[in-house]
């Protein structure tokens, strides 16, 4: 019962066939149906700019119990409002209201919020147009507006 068909005219057969079964694979339906671009705030791009609207905290999940430093930014390019993790010590120093940052994902599995933060899948990369990283590290001094 229900076997793959086989001889020499069966190719159209067997690719009919495979057309048919793979929208049950879920990769497939998002990439085609463009699911991912739609839903993402960044639109498909890998960085985007935005600017500081608050500074938050987010409590890590079980068993760690730290406060972990975000930000809230709001893109430029659309409007929309992401969370965004300030990673390195003393970070949340670096960054203030109404501050010009860019932001890019954080890379966790399937899109998802990464480590053990919830719901928070970018990270701030730069700060008025300066690396967060070489800010942290001494190597520049945060620009005056």
């Amino acid at each position: 019962m229900g076997r793959k068909s086989t001889g020499l005219g069966a190719g159209k057969k067997l690719k009919s066939r495979r057309k048919k079964f793979r929208w049950s694979k879920g990769q497939y339906k998002r990439r085609v149906l463009e699911l991912k671009v739609k839903s993402d705030p960044l639109e498909g791009t890998s960085q985007a700019k935005g600017i500081v609207l608050a500074k938050v905290q987010m409590e890590a999940k079980q068993p760690n119990s730290a406060m972990r430093k975000c930000v809230r930014v709001q893109l430029t390019k659309n409007g929309r409002q992401v969370t965004a993790f300030l990673p390195g010590d003393g970070a949340s120093k670096m960054v203030d209201e109404h501050d010009e940052v860019i932001v890019e994902c954080i890379g966790g599995k399937m899109g998802r919020a990464k480590g053990d933060i919830p719901g928070v899948r970018w990270q701030v990369l730069k700060v008025n147009d300066q690396s967060l990283d070489a800010l942290l590290r001494g190597k520049i001094e945060k620009a005056r507006k």
